[in-house]
């Protein structure tokens, strides 16, 4: 009796210890606190870097008091702060979007612009920036029109008796070939307007201000909050159609309501950096890898990675050949082909 008592213990420890790291709680609060020390950084990062190096106890001066008035105090205001919290929300958006995408499609390949998504959000921005100039007010709503009216498309084709992950994979893929051939006819129709349109093509955050911030906050917001509301029914729809549907879970409804909730952050993204790619499936792959599938955590670390990535990336596309910059979706593109190719091989292997 005393033997088997003294070896509970020891099988407690053994049990606990079986217990991968990124699966215990303390792990996934240390991964969230360090991404939002690393958006912080970011952030100060991008307000300090520039033709102007403004200095790291003015920064905290102007953010902490509002009746400073230092000689930086309109580039800090005026561009760099703005800049900053537009490209964090457009990070944590396409993040966040391509981590629900992935969810319902149970594909880790599966991001706003390869699906299609984006595609149809730009083709509706496209078409107001260079045929509809007046109406660019109605830039974003464009979009998220865009972005619905492809979303819906790929359903009504990806449907056969139900919604497979794989079908609308490739429905989308078909969708975005598609819309991307109108994106281009319009760019030849109106050649002589396409100057202003080429850098939303690539993606950039070039002269983004206060009115910017405006345009997507209330959509990101919005959006991140109903994520963030649908996490536990995501990870129920993560153990397959079948087992959801005992747990009680209407598969059909969640998968639709989180691609709407999917569609509505890819819009508000595009309306204001364009077609940005690569954020919406790298950043959420490379979440998982470290803090694991559990939605509940998974959202809010994809939204704080891409919020510091796509702010550290635009920092660097200012920087790397002043006084000339960069879109960032250079940038994105050049880190995010080769990661999407080792992406593309593993799941091949």
């Amino acid at each position: 009796m005393g033997m088997a008592l003294e070896n509970k213990p020891d099988k407690t420890v053994r049990s606990a210890e079986a217990v991968p790291l990124r699966d215990r709680p303390a792990w996934g609060l240390l991964v969230l606190a360090v991404l939002a020390c690393s958006v912080i950084a970011s952030v100060l990062f991008s307000i300090y870097s520039g033709a102007v190096k403004v200095p790291l106890g003015d920064i905290s001066r102007y953010i902490l008091d509002a009746s400073y008035e230092g000689p930086f105090r309109a580039i800090v205001w005026n561009i760099r702060i703005p800049r900053a919290i537009v490209g964090a929300l457009v990070g944590a958006s396409l993040a966040v979007s391509g981590a629900l995408l992935q969810g319902v499609m149970r594909n880790p390949l599966a991001d706003p612009q390869i699906i299609g998504v984006s595609s149809g959000a730009g083709l509706f921005s496209i078409l107001i920036l260079i045929v509809f100039q007046e109406l660019e007010y109605l830039l974003p709503l464009a979009a998220f029109a865009g972005a619905t009216l492809a979303a819906v498309l790929i359903y009504l084709l990806a449907w056969k008796d139900g919604i497979h992950p794989v079908r609308i994979v490739l429905a989308g893929a078909a969708v975005s070939a598609f819309l991307g051939a109108g994106i281009s006819g319009l760019m030849i129709f109106y050649s002589d307007r396409v100057h202003g349109a080429l850098i939303f093509m690539v993606g950039g955050l070039s002269a983004k201000s206060w009115p910017h911030v405006q345009i997507i906050a209330p959509y990101a917001v919005a959006g991140l909050l109903l994520a963030g509301i649908g996490a536990g029914r995501m990870n129920l729809l993560m153990l397959g159609d079948a087992a959801a549907r005992n747990l009680g879970v209407r598969v059909e409804w969640v998968r639709l309501s989180m691609t709407a909730v999917a569609t509505l952050l890819a819009a508000s993204s595009v309306s204001v950096a364009g077609l940005l790619g690569f954020v919406g499936l790298i950043v959420p792959h490379a979440t998982r890898l470290v803090i694991g599938n559990d939605y509940r955590l998974l959202l809010p670390a994809s939204a704080l990675l891409g919020a510091a990535v796509v702010t550290f990336c635009d920092t660097l596309a200012r920087l790397l050949w002043a006084p000339m910059e960069l879109p960032v979706g250079i940038i994105m593109g050049a880190v995010g082909a080769p990661f999407f190719l080792y992406l593309l091989r593993r799941q091949t292997m």
